[in-house]
């Protein structure tokens, strides 16, 4: 079997408003959505099997799939999908980070193998994994978590006022979430509030994680953690508090406040986990596939982390439904994933396949159909397309 062609499709779809139940607009310290623009990728077979692949837009769609299309495609066109790792590793562009880019491709290649081999991508994964190294239960127990397919999510929002944050966390728990995660860092005495307010209506029901996107100078991340454990709230953790590349301020941190770190955009510049875990400046990994360059490099990176006994959580990137897909057979197939894995699924005004996940009950369920489970809806994505 032969790649033949690769063909990428801009997509921006809406956020479903906050009044309606919604998390639009998501407000961070950089930036506010109320919709976001998706990269779909397929890659076709000589075949006849086509699988599917989802990045994030990177400067513009244009450029994205320009780069996509015209970059990574030439590299692997002609080749098989089934030689992944050959794939990964020869996909080179000097002066440059292809991986972010070959990400959605590389995906693409698992999802036409699973349909080859009729298998969903966990099982080429090495199949359900949980529980981990990092989360280890007595081998006579695995038969009561023999058809765990429901994968816990964490609730994302965006920075919102006290008041409107604490109406959400109480909803949130009414829906069966157990971790909610909120953006901050615009200001942090604000942030403290928020996770107060949250907290309290909760009773201490939900577990929160806190991510102001690099968005604190040290003295302000050390204010806010200590302020949060002086009122007895201890956080799942801080997600990539200060900015990246200053390790022993996060050990610092990390020592001064005892609020668990969760370095996240640190772990997307190679070699840093590793790195973090020497400096002592890492209590979770906080890990994406796209910058990894795809489920390959996700997997050599939680192995690191699982080596080294930190639990691992994976990302979310505003994911439709192929990148989802994604991540729940990553989850449940790589080791070390003990943690529940963020995602802003439900706040969609629409998704791009044919059957969209239930996300009800505070979790996803991981598609058992051959390689990603999904199928994609080429109407939805004509309706959606950025022209």
């Amino acid at each position: 079997m032969k790649i033949t062609d690769i063909e990428a499709f801009a997509v921006n779809v809406p956020l479903v408003p906050f009044e309606d139940g919604g998390i639009g607009p998501y407000v961070t310290n950089h930036n506010s959505l109320t919709d976001m623009d998706r990269i779909l990728v397929r890659v076709d077979t000589d075949e006849g099997i086509s699988g599917w692949g989802e990045v994030r837009v990177f400067l513009t769609p244009e450029a994205t799939v320009s780069i996509i299309e015209e970059g990574i495609r030439p590299l692997v066109v002609g080749q098989s999908p089934f030689e992944l790792e050959k794939l990964r590793r020869q996909v080179f562009i000097e002066y440059a980070n292809a991986d972010m880019f070959f990400a959605p491709v590389e995906v693409a290649c698992w999802d036409i193998v699973g349909k080859s081999l009729e298998k969903p991508i966990y099982e080429l994964l090495g199949g359900w994994t949980a529980p981990s190294q990092t989360d280890m239960k007595h081998r006579g127990h695995q038969d009561d978590y023999a058809d765990a397919h429901e994968i816990e999510v964490a609730y994302c929002l965006g920075i919102l006022s006290p008041e409107q944050s604490r109406q959400r966390a109480a909803e949130v728990l009414d829906q069966g979430f157990s971790v909610l995660k909120t953006k901050a860092g615009r200001d942090w005495k604000e942030d403290v509030a928020r996770i107060k307010a949250m907290h309290d209506e909760v009773d201490g029901e939900l577990e929160f994680r806190l991510d102001p996107n690099q968005g604190w100078t040290i003295d302000q991340a050390i204010r806010v953690g200590s302020k949060l454990a002086d009122a007895g709230i201890y956080l799942q953790y801080m997600e990539q508090p200060i900015r990246v590349d200053a390790h022993t301020s996060l050990a610092s941190l990390k020592n001064q406040t005892g609020q668990p770190l969760g370095p996240n955009e640190d772990t997307y510049i190679p070699h840093n986990l590793r790195r973090l875990i020497d400096a002592g400046a890492i209590d979770v990994a906080v890990l994406d596939l796209t910058p990894a360059g795809g489920l390959a490099g996700l997997r050599q990176q939680a192995a690191i982390a699982e080596d080294a006994g930190i639990p691992i959580a994976h990302h979310c990137a505003f994911d439709l439904g192929v990148r989802t897909a994604a991540i729940l057979h990553a989850v449940h197939g790589i080791p070390g994933f003990s943690l529940p894995p963020d995602s802003v699924y439900y706040g969609w005004e629409d998704d791009i396949t044919v059957d969209p996940f239930d996300s009800t009950n505070g979790t996803l369920r991981v598609p058992q159909s051959p390689g990603l489970g999904v199928e994609v809806d080429r109407s939805t994505i004509e309706e959606y397309r950025i022209a």
